[in-house]
């Protein structure tokens, strides 16, 4: 069973540049350097139905998730990838 998988719903590309730049700025990434988000839906109980995996690619890459859909993502929410 697939637990994981990217869903058919396209994210306004507006908010994906938005999103990918706080991400850069927040986290303070080069330009250079890659930023992939990509949304999933989770078929387990205890996952929310969507959530957003955000991956840095540098060496090694570095992954997060938020439990919301790009759409819904504001700075705030990037703001607190750096705390965890």
């Amino acid at each position: 069973m697939d637990l994981f998988s990217r869903t058919n719903l396209k994210a306004d590309p507006v908010k994906v540049k938005q999103v990918k730049i706080w991400i850069a700025e927040i986290l303070n990434i080069d330009e250079e350097i890659g930023i992939s988000l990509n949304q999933l839906t989770c078929h387990e109980e205890d996952c929310p139905p969507i959530e957003t995996a955000i991956v840095i690619m540098k060496q090694p890459p570095k992954q997060y998730k938020i439990h919301k859909s790009i759409t819904e993502i504001d700075r705030a929410d990037i703001e607190q990838l750096i705390k965890q």
